[in-house]
């Protein structure tokens, strides 16, 4: 497909010709076919709709098989619960490592276009593959896989295919979503005001969309597959994906698109060996020596540069001028710089970006502690609850839809109501940044883990501790968890969504993807901590006489109290988030309006970006 091609040269120059009437983007896009995007033919909400709509049928298909993975392994492929749990953990935990493979190839060599298309395709193939292994062989003898019918022993063979459908799912899923969050905000223009404000948005809807998608997983989907309707669930998520990637090939004309800058672990290495090796020579304190290419400079392959800060001063040493850091090629033409001795300022800054990143994102992993609880804990408190209405037993985990629910009214609520408020009030920035969003979003988590020990906490009082099967056994309704699910949708809004918006522009030109990546990992590294965290509590709180605080029986145990720890763990993270947020520096880029002049120094205007 030409747009596989999208920055081979155009070499008979029509690329160099547009009409009057045709204003390019002002960030270095270009279209389809590699020449500069013209603002009023490419990108904007047409191509932004169809990534969404994408993003929600691709969600629905992942969920669609994730939301109840542990029941097919415990009914269809006859593994007992531990094993189950442990397997789709190791699953879980790969599709987010998938995410960075994404990611690195998105900004380092295939551009965001082929690493969403090339992943969609293997993300259908898998379900596709899930499809029919299960309609053929897995689902036999007929009927089976609900609560009452096991299904039969398989074959080694029929194994290892279900195996490997499930992680090309997982290669195909992971490797894709950093990329796609990232491709969609491409499609706006940071320096249109209007288009400014409308990528900002995006990330809005974005996790909306998700949100969306997976809500007629756990519902509809998620009904029929528990009622042994595996088959129907899974031709359901492939027909989505499929859909899903048609729609975004249906969008190439469309679409918006910036050049892989390369690998960046080669840049990185650069600037430590370079630093490394000047790490006796001293820096004139005002930083007026260090090195950057002037605008001209086409090979640098960069669109914008990065302004250089202050902090982390041995990194500035790698941009230090020396007599030897210039060579001859093989044309015996001078001044080309060797970069293992030699290291532009915007990439000495592009380290520095990653290093004052990574505190900020340590900071947000025990928010993804508090989040995973949803699908586990408050799964297993409410089936303790009284879960029946007029005769109707409401499933526990149905009680998500509520925090979907509120992840859509708090998306509008602060879109449509808060941030004009506050953008009324505080002018300079302009409304909330995103680090405070982030920061509220851990304020109102300590908030949801309290709801939730009081809930159990009242659960305890009205339950029966010497229950046999203790689902149902308290008498407090389970829409008492109603305020907890609400809490934590509230506080994703400020915290995941300014985590996306935040880690994407933030994040060097050459990196956007990895930015987006860094959220996945986040949720990954939650699950794993939690399941440390209650190992650790559960070691630490059993006695002799007591089960501990999380034992199989929720009436002789305290679930309250290990909500309350959390609460005040997410407390202590929100004072040292305080202290990152506060040391944190934002980058500024720059984009050279005139040519410098050739000596390895602009000349030239440079606009702020």
């Amino acid at each position: 497909m030409e747009c596989f091609k999208l920055f081979k040269e155009n070499k008979d120059g029509e690329g160099k010709i547009k009409k009057e009437e045709e204003v390019l983007t002002g960030d270095g896009a270009v279209d389809c076919h590699g020449r500069p995007a013209v603002r009023g033919k490419t990108g904007t909400w047409v191509a932004g709709v169809l990534i969404l709509v994408n993003q929600g049928l691709a969600t629905l298909a992942f969920f669609g098989v994730g939301v109840n993975l542990v029941l097919f392994l415990t009914r269809v492929m006859g593994q007992d619960n531990a094993s189950a749990a442990n397997n789709v953990s190791k699953w879980t935990g790969t599709v987010y490592i998938f995410s960075l493979l994404g990611a690195f190839l998105s900004d380092s060599y295939w551009g965001r276009y082929k690493t969403c298309a090339v992943f969609q395709a293997i993300f259908v193939m898998g379900l596709a593959a899930l499809s029919l292994s299960s309609y053929i062989f897995l689902l036999k003898p007929g009927g089976c896989g609900d609560e009452q019918m096991q299904c039969g022993p398989h074959s080694t063979f029929e194994t290892a295919v279900f195996y490997l459908s499930i992680y090309m799912v997982a290669l195909g899923n992971g490797g894709y979503q950093p990329t796609i969050a990232t491709f969609g905000a491409d499609q706006f223009d940071e320096e249109d005001p209007k288009e400014g404000h409308s990528k900002i948005s995006f990330f809005s809807y974005f996790y909306l969309a998700l949100n969306l998608g997976s809500l007629f997983s756990n519902t509809i989907l998620g009904y029929f597959e528990d009622e042994g309707v595996w088959a129907l669930g899974f031709w359901v998520s492939t027909a989505s994906a499929a859909l899903a990637l048609v729609l975004f090939l249906c969008g190439t004309p469309r679409y918006r698109h910036f050049r892989p800058r390369g690998n960046p672990l080669s840049r990185f290495c650069q600037v430590l060996v370079s630093a490394t090796r000047k790490c006796r020579i001293e820096m004139d304190p005002a930083a007026e020596d260090l090195f950057e290419v002037d605008g001209g400079d086409i090979s640098a392959g960069d669109e914008r540069r990065i302004l250089h800060t202050t902090g982390f001063k041995f990194l500035d040493k790698a941009a230090i001028i020396t007599p030897s850091d210039f060579v001859q090629d093989n044309k015996q033409q001078p001044h080309h710089n060797n970069p293992w001795r030699l290291c532009r300022v915007t990439q000495v800054e592009e380290v520095k970006c990653i290093l004052r990143l990574l505190p900020i994102w340590l900071c947000t992993i025990l928010y993804s502690v508090v989040f995973t609880q949803m699908a586990s804990l408050f799964v297993e408190q409410g089936a303790a609850m009284r879960a029946t209405v007029g005769g109707f037993h409401i499933p526990p985990a149905s009680m998500s839809s509520f925090d979907i629910l509120s992840v859509a009214a708090f998306i509008f609520i602060y879109r449509r109501v808060l941030d004009p408020v506050v953008a009324r009030v505080r002018t300079k920035p302009r409304g909330l940044t995103q680090l405070q969003r982030m920061g509220i979003g851990l304020i109102v988590a300590v908030l949801a883990m309290i709801a939730a020990g009081a809930v159990e906490h009242f659960r305890l009082k009205y339950a029966d501790k010497n229950c046999l099967s203790c689902e149902g056994s308290s008498s407090l309704s389970i829409f008492w968890q109603v305020p907890q699910y609400v809490l934590i949708g509230a506080s994703e809004v400020f915290m995941y969504v300014g985590q996306l918006e935040f880690f994407n522009g933030q994040a060097p030109d050459g990196l956007k993807s990895f930015g987006s990546a860094l959220c996945m990992t986040s949720i990954s590294l939650g699950n794993y901590v939690s399941s440390l965290l209650v190992t650790m509590v559960m070691k630490f709180s059993a006695r002799d006489d007591m089960p501990g605080w999380i034992p199989r029986n929720l009436n002789r145990g305290h679930l309250d109290r290990f909500y309350f720890l959390l609460a005040a763990l997410t407390a202590a993270d929100f004072f040292v988030y305080l202290l990152c947020a506060k040391w944190y520096q934002y980058i500024e880029f720059v984009r050279t309006s005139a040519e410098g002049d050739g000596n390895g120094h602009g000349v030239g205007e440079l606009n702020k970006v």
